[in-house]
């Protein structure tokens, strides 16, 4: 038997790049076959690990989605609910809202009616030919609605909804030089609709305008010109443009149709509504000008705001002087993060409420209030410390365009990320960018709750709830109070997890986490909605087009709203949608499913509109509805029930504050230790 006998004596070479195989060594061989990848040239070894690195990373995701799979089959699934109803409309439907009996539906091409009982279109505006992007509806009574459309090029279209037909009132922020169009950024109707507020920006500012609608005088006008609101009843429904003199009644009562254009530079045969106030963002803080102090009170005294911070005597070489040592301190910090300055003034985005009338906003005995009409209005600017509250009963001789001050400036520690308001306007709720909320009560002036997310994760939005626990009958005045003496707030986060916040009339708040962030990207939560028909009720959908109604109770899922097998959700990461609390119903928008590449022209051809009535499932089993106590205003009682039921809500409030008093303390003094370490360590970085 043959033997081979190498050259050279039989050792294990290092594993190097120089005892690599040469091509004219022939009689080179491995020694140990297992080490066949540890001596592969170097981007072979590279290559290999990459791909091991891939192949692991997709089997612990698969794994992990499996676990996933296996711990949803194992939960107990809701209860589908299909549709009850559905209805189609010619275009895209991009926006719903819901008024007395009728749905408004905002189309690719304009706008229609439906009637709610039976889904049957009763008029159509399409004049205009153009995408109406957001709608907001309000109920004037006797068959009449206010309806504020906003279209794709940011135009606010006013109409009047009287007899099934549209009437045109005023394009708000329509001007002759298109150079000087400003663009709607969020239009809100106050409850009842007696005004209406535009948020309007152009490419260097912004600004907030609100109008009072005089509805009154609308009411009168149809009253005493039936003959116009017979014509429009009688024009064809594929095109009602019915603005100003597009119906000129002749002697025979025939009607003399324009062209939209004219139609829309003519006169308005409805009064048009008054420009009360026009709201600019807050300045930015400068150096002060006075001389002395007694120039700065002389500076109060004629009626400035002091909580904007304008008024004060910190000059200009101070303020340089102090963000000179600022940016010299902390020089790596702002390197790292790469912050620049920019001077420029951008847009800005601001959120407003209309608010009842309350403590916070005193109003004079000479202004005559009524306890269901909005008295002021919130507003806050992104970036914005301050909560700014005006009034809306001003005389008309003040020049609108003037630099408008709030009547009440409330500052908070930090910029307020969003707000929200109660239904029945009582309590404000204002979430901070530190994670911090507070509700208000507006009726009596103070916080009911402050508390904060531990997790410091920043919210999206805040919504009021409705709670199960009804008011107790040892009120000394029944009816005073709201229904519910816990409040309940819904927080949703940027992360697509949720909370609950409950703060009770007397006692301390608490706050639950719902829902988690969501392991799947898919399960994401677009947006979280309040059912105020059921207590603890919530509609959550997710990015995946699963609409889950949720008992924020028992954090439960109790039942799912799905569309036919043959249509999905449309743009389930946004929804179209809306939740009708007046009729107990859900109306959302869905399309039909189709294959990829066929028929791509058919989607926007028509949209489908699902109704899921609230009143055809069993939502009272899981949702167990109490009785409540009737709302009245504070306002409509005597000074001594108001100041007894003031001291009442104010010394059950204060029952548990000596027992929290040292909790409060014991976490003030680890927050203070925290602080000196933080600062010993950051002594000790300079040092070195």
């Amino acid at each position: 038997m043959a033997v081979y006998i190498p050259k050279h004596p039989l050792e294990i070479p290092p594993p190097s790049e120089k005892d690599w195989p040469k091509d004219d060594e022939e009689d080179f061989f491995l020694q140990d076959p297992d080490r066949k990848r540890d001596v592969l040239p170097q981007p072979f070894r590279m290559m290999n690990k990459l791909v091991m690195l891939v192949f692991e990373n997709a089997m612990a995701i698969i794994e992990k989605r499996e676990m996933l799979q296996e711990a949803q089959n194992l939960k107990v699934q809701p209860t589908k609910c299909f549709p009850t109803a559905e209805f189609q409309v010619t275009g895209k439907a991009s926006c719903l809202a819901v008024s007395g009996k009728y749905i408004f539906v905002g189309l690719s091409v304009g706008l229609a009616a439906f009637e709610m009982s039976d889904c049957k279109e009763v008029c159509a505006w399409d004049a205009v030919k153009t995408e109406i992007c957001a709608i907001h509806a309000s109920d004037l009574g006797n068959e009449r609605h206010i309806l504020l459309a906003v279209d794709e090029m940011g135009l606010v279209w006013l109409f009047c909804f009287h007899k099934e037909s549209f009437l045109l009132v005023k394009i708000l922020n329509e001007v002759e030089d298109i150079s000087k169009q400003s663009t709607c950024v969020e239009a809100v109707v106050s409850p009842g609709g007696d005004y209406t507020g535009v948020l309007l920006q152009d490419s260097t500012k912004a600004w907030l305008e609100i109008y009072r609608l005089p509805k009154d005088s609308w009411l009168k006008e149809m009253e005493k010109s039936p003959g116009a609101a017979a014509g429009l009843a009688c024009r064809e429904r594929r095109s009602s443009w019915t603005s100003a003199k597009s119906l000129e009644l002749h002697g025979d009562g025939s009607a003399e149709m324009e062209s939209p254009v004219s139609a829309n530079k003519a006169n308005a045969k409805l009064s048009l509504p008054v420009l009360l106030l026009k709201v600019k963002p807050p300045k930015s803080i400068t150096g002060s000008s006075f001389k002395s102090p007694l120039d700065a009170l002389k500076k109060v005294d004629d009626g400035s705001m002091l909580g904007l911070g304008y008024n004060h005597l910190i000059k200009d070489s101070q303020w340089e002087q102090q963000e000179a040592v600022f940016r010299n301190t902390y020089r790596e910090y702002l390197e790292a993060e790469g912050e620049t300055a920019s001077k420029e003034e951008i847009p800005r985005h601001a959120t407003f409420h209309f608010l009842l009338p309350s403590r916070i906003l005193q109003v004079g005995p000479e202004m005559k209030v009524q306890p269901d009409v909005p008295a002021g209005i919130s507003v806050h600017w992104d970036g914005s410390h301050n909560l700014c509250l005006y009034l809306l009963n001003r005389p008309l001789k003040e020049k609108v365009d003037s630099d408008l001050k709030p009547d009440v400036v409330w500052p908070c520690a930090a910029p307020i990320a969003c707000s929200a308001v109660s239904s029945c306007s009582r309590y404000l709720a204002l979430a901070c960018e530190d994670a911090t909320i507070t509700i208000w009560d507006n009726h009596l002036g103070y916080p009911l709750s402050v508390t904060a997310i531990l997790e410091e994760r920043v919210t999206r939005s805040i919504h009021f709830l409705r709670s199960s626990v009804t008011a107790s009958d040892e009120m000394p005045c029944p009816g005073t109070d709201p229904a519910c003496p816990i409040v309940q707030l819904l927080v949703l986060c940027t992360d697509s997890s949720f909370y609950l916040v409950k703060a009770p009339r007397a006692g301390k708040s608490s706050i639950t986490l719902l829902a988690d962030r969501p392991e799947d990207p898919d399960l994401a939560v677009s947006a979280v909605v309040p059912v105020l028909t059921y207590p603890s009720a919530a509609l959550v959908f997710s990015w995946d087009g699963t609409v889950s109604l949720m008992n924020t109770a028992t954090s439960q899922i109790v039942y799912c709203f799905s569309t036919p097998p043959s249509h999905v959700v449309a743009s389930p990461w946004q929804p179209v949608f809306v939740v009708d609390s007046v009729n107990c119903c859900l109306l959302l928008r869905g399309d039909k499913q189709q294959l990829a590449g066929a028929l791509a022209q058919s989607r926007d051809s028509h949209s489908t509109i699902f109704l899921f009535d609230f009143n055809s499932y069993p939502l009272k089993e899981a949702f167990p509805k109490e009785s409540d106590l009737p709302l009245k205003s504070l306002q409509n009682l005597p000074w001594t029930e108001r100041c007894n039921i003031y001291l009442r809500d104010r010394q059950q409030s204060l029952l548990g504050l000596g027992e929290q008093l040292p909790e409060y303390w014991s976490r003030l003094q680890a927050q203070a230790a925290l602080m000196d370490k933080e600062r010993e360590k950051v002594k000790g970085q300079k040092k070195l």
